[in-house]
């Protein structure tokens, strides 16, 4: 039915149409961006950006939809009524709000979208009419019922579609996801204008109508404010998510950052205990490992007699040592020797099969433990290949060689367990070598009765590694003419559980032997350290000598193992003497001369032990810069019968005083070598004419602590200020 009154014509203002358009497109993208933030988030920051989104596309759609309401040129003045103003905006961030729940969904369905699609419809259209409801125009707008229900229908469209596009796009991996939010954004954008300017184009407005509202919210500057206030929460939507964004990259950053480290920890630690399992110059197994994979070998065969599985269980060992490897070393240098180490380690991998295993186990000796053997002719098949192959000729720097080695053979279950299996192989290596070298040689227990008790010494010693069997007595070092105490000496006691006292001169060389000495010595440096702390707490200043061996000088890290203890105990590197015996501290080009110049930088003090039975010179004496020299007991022992060892004393005496050096002397049993000793200016005593090794209760008892030098005296630093070192010097051929 035609209206009694004309209708104004629709036009349109194309720059602020576009504007619109723009608007909308913007607000999807925008929401968009934030809404991918809340996916996978935490509940609080998923409500959060859920807000934050239903905010911004509320705001678009709204701005949208007055932008283009002020698009339409009216021929009367026109102005909105705030409240219904206001009530349209809420109704379109509470219908994109609600919107944006429903695609944040962890999962959305057909039915969501069909379901969802007309609610949000109608609360655009809400919006929509409601927004047109803030124009109050008398006579009223006449509406087009056909283009308001094609508006409606196109809403509800428009709804649906867009939350499945808002979920596809959440589902997009780098690098689409710009390009689906901006073709999400585009056709959503344009469906939303389509519906309002459906709508709108429902709309008749009369001519001769009069604005009511025209004094609320003005046109002009509605449209200002609108499109300002729109540019700026959109563009403050823009930089939260570019703020997030970048916060989000930094952090996968610093994950990716953390993983490197850890990844590069863990390849440190497995290159750490690689380390620990290799030996250093030739990369094959050091003896640690090599000893854990003989006991794993004998375990697995013990197993297959026990239950007997088709196939060859046997184990061998095979201990080779290069023939003549000392002059090589000695007159061609240690550059040589290595590398003809390298080359004898390389060819002895090459022969070994995938369950074999290569060790190096000393200077020049190597040993090869054989699995899955059917009988000793296996072994000696390989020993043979082993002897061929070191015999083929070595290229050296500048020169060529040919060497032979000896080899010694041991087999499981005939030459007994683990522990005795290598000490067989050693036996009988040394068996070849003494035959003239460049042969081998099968283990006889008939021609070494004695060898099995040396290997249950071993064992036995192993295991007393760490447990009250292994004890330090200390013997007293006396002030020769006072007979004050001047210091002790630390002596490692083994009491066995079943053979008792077991003599050091018994078990020291078999821990050299078997590679124990260090671990041994370094139970006995802590137990020292351990016992100066406790008497030094008392007040008292009792220096305590520890004998290095020079397996122990050969540690490169040795320095360091000694001020980590000395740490550990809060102890004065004054009060430790390491004392070394003359060949050891000689050597010369060594690593033990680096170590004795590193201890001594501790502030550790050095003494020569069984000074005149070595090589010394006065140049190496001056060298070294040790602080005390101790005269053989072999010299001692003599004195009071012998001229000669009376003149060598003395010239030991005046030596040592020359160079600024205290002399002690040991194995003082009488009170004839005492006065003597005296006579000749020598400065402290140590021997059983004072008192025997004693642990270190019964050197307290004996009341020789409380007379030792106070504490006070000896140091100006507290006893647990540790003064830190000075700088160690540079290491020779660095």
């Amino acid at each position: 039915m035609s209206p009694d009154f004309l209708l104004a014509p629709q036009r349109y203002d194309l720059p602020i149409v576009a504007l619109s358009v723009l608007i909308a497109c913007f607000s999807v993208y925008v929401t968009l961006d934030l809404v991918r933030r809340g996916r996978g988030a935490d509940r609080t920051a998923a409500a959060f950006w859920g807000l934050a989104g239903g905010l911004v596309l509320g705001t678009g759609v709204w701005a949208m939809h007055f932008e283009g309401m002020l698009a339409l040129r009216l021929p009367m003045a026109v102005g909105y009524e705030p409240g219904r103003t206001l009530l349209s905006w809420l109704v379109a961030v509470s219908t994109a709000s609600w919107a944006l729940h429903l695609v944040l969904r962890p999962r959305l369905t057909w039915g969501i979208a069909l379901g969802g699609g007309p609610a949000l419809g109608a609360g655009v259209c809400a919006m929509h009419f409601t927004g047109m409801a803030a124009l109050q125009l008398e006579p009223g707008v006449h509406w087009n019922v056909a283009l308001v229900a094609a508006a409606g229908l196109l809403a509800c469209a428009v709804c649906a579609a867009g939350l499945v596009l808002c979920f596809a796009v959440q589902q997009l991996q780098r690098p689409w996801i710009g390009a689906g939010q901006g073709a999400a954004a585009l056709v959503i954008g344009l469906g939303l204008a389509g519906v309002h300017y459906t709508a709108m184009a429902a709309a008749g407005f009369p001519l001769e109508a009069l604005c009511l509202s025209a004094n609320g919210l003005d046109g002009s500057s509605l449209g200002a404010l609108v499109a300002v206030a729109t540019a700026v929460l959109l563009v403050m939507g823009m930089l939260a998510s570019a703020l997030e964004e970048r916060i989000q990259a930094r952090a996968r950053g610093l994950a990716q950052s953390l993983q490197q480290a850890n990844a590069q920890l863990e390849r440190a630690d497995a290159e750490r205990r690689r380390q620990a399992l290799q030996d250093p110059l030739t990369g094959v197994a050091n003896l640690a490992l090599f000893e854990n994979r003989l006991a794993l070998a004998m375990a697995r065969a013990q197993r297959h007699q026990a239950a007997p599985v088709p196939g060859a269980w046997g184990v061998a060992v095979l201990c080779v040592d290069v023939d003549g490897f000392k002059p090589v070393n000695d007159g061609w240098g240690h550059a040589s020797g290595d590398e003809l180490l390298r080359q004898i380690a390389a060819r002895l991998a090459a022969l070994a099969r995938d369950v074999d295993t290569v060790a190096r186990v000393g200077s020049d000796e190597f040993v090869l433990l054989l699995e899955e053997l059917s009988s000793l002719d296996e072994a000696v098949a390989v020993a043979r290949r082993v002897l061929h192959a070191v015999a083929q000729p070595f290229t050296l720097p500048q020169r060529r060689l040919t060497i032979s080695c000896s080899v010694g053979i041991a087999m499981a279950p005939g030459h007994g367990d683990a522990a005795r299996l290598f000490a067989c192989a050693e036996t009988a290596m040394r068996s070849a070598k003494a035959g003239g070298g460049g042969g081998w040689a099968v283990f006889e227990a008939a021609r070494h009765p004695g060898l099995f008790d040396v290997a249950e010494l071993q064992h036995a010693l192993r295991a007393a590694l760490g447990t009250p069997q292994l004890q330090l007595h200390f013997q007293p070092k006396v002030d020769a003419g006072s007979a004050a105490l001047a210091g002790v000496e630390a002596l490692l006691r083994w009491t066995h559980p079943v053979r008792g006292p077991i003599s050091p001169a018994e078990f020291i060389p078999v821990a050299e032997r078997c590679g124990l000495i260090v671990p041994l010595g370094d139970w006995v440096l802590d137990a020292a350290c351990a016992q100066i702390a406790a008497w030094a707490a008392r007040g008292c200043a009792v220096p305590v000598a520890v004998n290095f061996s020079g397996h122990q000088l050969r540690q490169p890290d040795m320095a360091e193992r000694v001020e980590r203890t000395l740490r550990r105990h809060g102890v004065p590197a004054a009060l430790l003497v390491c004392e070394v015996t003359e060949s050891v501290a000689m050597e010369h080009g060594g690593t033990a001369q680096r170590v004795l110049a590193e201890l001594r930088a501790l502030g550790v003090k050095l003494s020569i032990d069984d000074f005149g039975t070595g090589y010394s010179s006065l140049a190496s004496l001056r060298q070294l810069q040790v602080q005390e020299l101790k005269i053989d007991r072999g010299f001692v022992r003599d004195l009071a019968t012998d001229p000669d060892a009376r003149a060598v004393v003395d010239a030991v005496v005046r030596l040592a005083h020359a160079l600024g050096l205290v002399v002690v002397a040991e194995g003082v049993e009488t009170a004839e070598q005492r006065h003597v000793l005296l006579a000749l200016g020598c400065d402290q005593l140590q021997g059983y004419h004072f008192a025997r090794p004693m642990p270190a209760p019964a050197l307290e008892a004996a009341g020789l602590v409380a007379a030792a030098q106070p504490l006070r005296e000896l140091l100006h630093a507290p006893l647990h200020a540790v003064p830190a070192p000075p700088p160690k010097p540079a290491r020779q051929g660095a």
